[in-house]
């Protein structure tokens, strides 16, 4: 078909009150309504993200304290690092830690293991764990 003929075809032409804006009625809603839950799932991937960076920043954290009880302990070094590892962390990972301590020649070491809990700390938590290490050079 040529570029002139228009046998066949049906031009419609805009009318006063029949408007792009008519036909697009509900279209903002309906586009609302599709991001919401992608939105949602970004809120939480990002909230997920933050309580894997807090239980790094809490084992490593715990780690050092116990590391430093240790080191400083003149009865029962082992014990006083247990518990000042656990001293300060909250109820929700306090009950799922671990901790390990050493005493060495020069050094004393701690390490501390904590789960990553999901989504709500306290209710549940991922298979995997996260370690905080830490030593402090003996005293005496």
């Amino acid at each position: 078909m040529a570029a002139t003929e228009t046998r066949g075809l049906r031009i419609r032409r805009r009318r006063d009150g029949d408007s792009c804006r008519e036909r697009d009625r509900g279209q903002t809603a309906i586009e609302f309504v599709g991001v919401t839950p992608l939105i949602i799932l970004l809120l939480i991937a990002l909230w997920q993200c933050a309580l894997i960076g807090y239980t790094f920043s809490l084992a490593g954290n715990a780690a050092d304290e116990a590391a430093r009880a240790g080191t400083g302990a003149e009865y029962l070094p082992t014990l006083a690092c247990q518990r000042a590892a656990k001293e300060d962390l909250p109820d929700a990972w306090e009950g799922s830690a671990s901790t390990e301590c050493d005493a060495g020649l020069a050094l004393y070491r701690a390490k501390v293991t904590l789960q990553v809990p999901v989504l709500v700390p306290g209710v549940l938590n991922w298979p995997f764990s996260v370690e905080g290490n830490a030593a402090s050079p003996t005293e005496g």
